[in-house]
């Protein structure tokens, strides 16, 4: 015969190992910040999980013109919190997509802009519309991932 016996004694210690684990979770949350940062550098690892639109095959992702967006990605954690992210002013209309205002462009290393055969000084651009490329996206197995990390987190603590 198999026996399980839970004491109230155990049972209260656990509970006291999750709410000390719980109240301060930072290494959970540096965990959690290093699996979705992974996910976000295999997004542009793959041109976008499905890919991205507007990605020429063979060809650079559209993401990745400079790398300046790539590099920017940035973690952060805390005891009840874990992010990924960046400041980079393009992001968000790459992420969730959009249309760019209209706006004058200027030559910036000569005199003027050289059109088909015309030359001028600036141009009004009508505005682009960009479709949405999300690079801070998870996909299935990286939530997967997430909560495996979690219930061995958890396991720990009262284990």
């Amino acid at each position: 015969m198999i026996e399980i016996e839970v004491t109230v004694k155990n049972l209260a210690e656990a509970f006291a190992a999750l709410e000390r684990g719980l109240r301060d979770a930072t290494p959970l949350m540096k965990e959690i910040a290093f699996v979705m940062n992974d996910a976000v550098a295999e997004n542009f690892e793959q041109g976008g999980r499905p890919t991205w639109l507007g990605k020429k095959s063979g060809g650079p992702s559209k993401l990745q013109d400079t790398g300046r967006l790539k590099s920017s990605i940035v973690r952060y954690y805390d005891q009840s919190s874990a992010t990924v992210g960046t400041n980079v002013v393009y992001a968000a209309i790459h992420q969730l997509g959009g249309k760019t205002p209209p706006h004058t462009i200027r030559a910036k290393n000569a005199k003027a802009l050289h059109f088909g055969n015309r030359f001028v000084k600036s141009v009004r651009h009508p505005g682009s519309k960009i479709p949405a490329r999300p690079f801070l996206d998870m996909t299935e197995e990286d939530s997967t991932e997430l909560e495996l990390v979690a219930e061995k987190y958890l396991r720990g603590l009262v284990e």
